[in-house]
């Protein structure tokens, strides 16, 4: 495994309930944690500043990463029901859309979401057109891979507990 990929704390991400797992399940239980955790970097869901977030994750602190993404996700279901309501506005007022998405972007930025961040590009690009159509493409898009990482992360958040 890569360095880049390995995470710094993983063993404070499980939770007391782990340690009393016999040693070979521990272990087939950290593998898979492992496995999933590399696979959403190597499928593009996730890129390093997740991997900043964990290292600052300790066991003073030993839920930091599952809660900054708690926070961001309450903060981004407040940021796409904005977006949603300024696209079925009328008329659309492009430049406060962009503002929400330039928002929603800097959060997804902020713990990682690779896919989600990279996403939100082309509807910035069609609100500088004033293109409803394409800011509606790209924000299904943009919900799409959203949800896609939220199941991921929920999933992976609860393995290591």
């Amino acid at each position: 495994m890569s360095q880049e990929l390995q995470a710094p704390g993983i063993r404070h991400m499980f939770s007391r309930a782990y340690f009393c797992l016999p040693h070979a399940h521990r272990n087939h239980l950290q593998q898979q944690v492992a496995s999933m955790r590399r696979s959403l970097f190597d499928q593009g869901y996730l890129d390093e500043q997740f991997i900043q977030l964990e290292e600052l994750q300790d066991d003073a602190n030993p839920d930091f990463v599952e809660e900054v993404v708690t926070l961001f996700y309450s903060d981004s279901a407040r940021l796409i029901q904005s977006i949603e309501q300024a696209l079925t506005s009328r008329p659309i007022n492009f430049a406060r859309l962009d503002d929400y998405m330039h928002q929603f972007k800097g959060s997804s930025s902020s713990i990682g979401a690779k896919k989600v961040r990279t996403a939100c590009t082309p509807f910035g690009e069609y609100c500088s057109e004033e293109n409803a159509e394409g800011c509606i493409r790209a924000f299904q898009q943009i919900k799409q891979e959203y949800a896609t990482l939220k199941r991921k992360l929920e999933t992976y958040f609860q393995m290591v507990k």
